[in-house]
């Protein structure tokens, strides 16, 4: 059971880093720091100075061009091989008792798969929004999926399973709402 509550909280953890790529880096490695939290083997050095201070430099940095609508929106592009391997490093993270190949298999495909197609969500909506205008609004819920997401995995893991949820159903209902508009009526 403790190893599949582990990919859980992975894959939902990889599903926000679709809406910032380092925040949920940066909390992760907050909570590893303040063992709250341990990660796999190889993994402790996301909770090392050194790479708390990479990811919070990054954090503010990607929320800040992000209130900047053509900057953020050539950024998000740039972004997606990123939130990719965030998504991946994140669910890696947390699996730690199993067969490496087993591992990187759910790392690559679960959580990269999230992490990139929570991340093309994202991009469409911000495409949409930069046109009507709303797009710091749309940057300001990102941000509080990015930093509420992680920190209530952390604090009640079962909420893992709710984010996972929920994430899979909204890229799922943006992914039928592009495909039926592609389609001649």
């Amino acid at each position: 059971m403790e190893t599949i509550m582990a990919v859980i909280v992975g894959l939902a953890l990889s599903a926000t880093a679709g809406f910032r790529v380092f925040t949920p880096l940066l909390i992760t490695g907050l909570f590893v720091r303040t063992e709250w939290v341990t990660l796999a083997e190889g993994f402790e050095w996301i909770g090392s100075t050194p790479a708390l201070v990479a990811f919070a430099v990054a954090t503010l940095l990607e929320i800040g061009v992000n209130y900047l609508p053509v900057i953020g929106t050539f950024l998000k592009m740039l972004a997606a091989p990123a939130a990719t391997i965030a998504g991946v490093l994140l669910t890696a993270s947390f699996i730690g008792d199993m067969d490496p190949f087993l591992t990187w298999s759910i790392a690559i495909i679960g959580g990269g798969g999230l992490a990139t197609a929570a991340h093309a969500t994202t991009t469409v909506v911000k495409g949409v929004s930069e046109t009507a205008a709303v797009s710091p609004i749309v940057s300001a819920i990102e941000d509080g999926l990015a930093i509420i997401g992680p920190v209530l995995i952390f604090l009640v893991p079962i909420l893992a399973v709710a984010v996972l949820a929920v994430a899979l159903y909204l890229i799922y209902k943006a992914y039928r709402r592009v495909t039926l508009k592609d389609r001649p009526v």
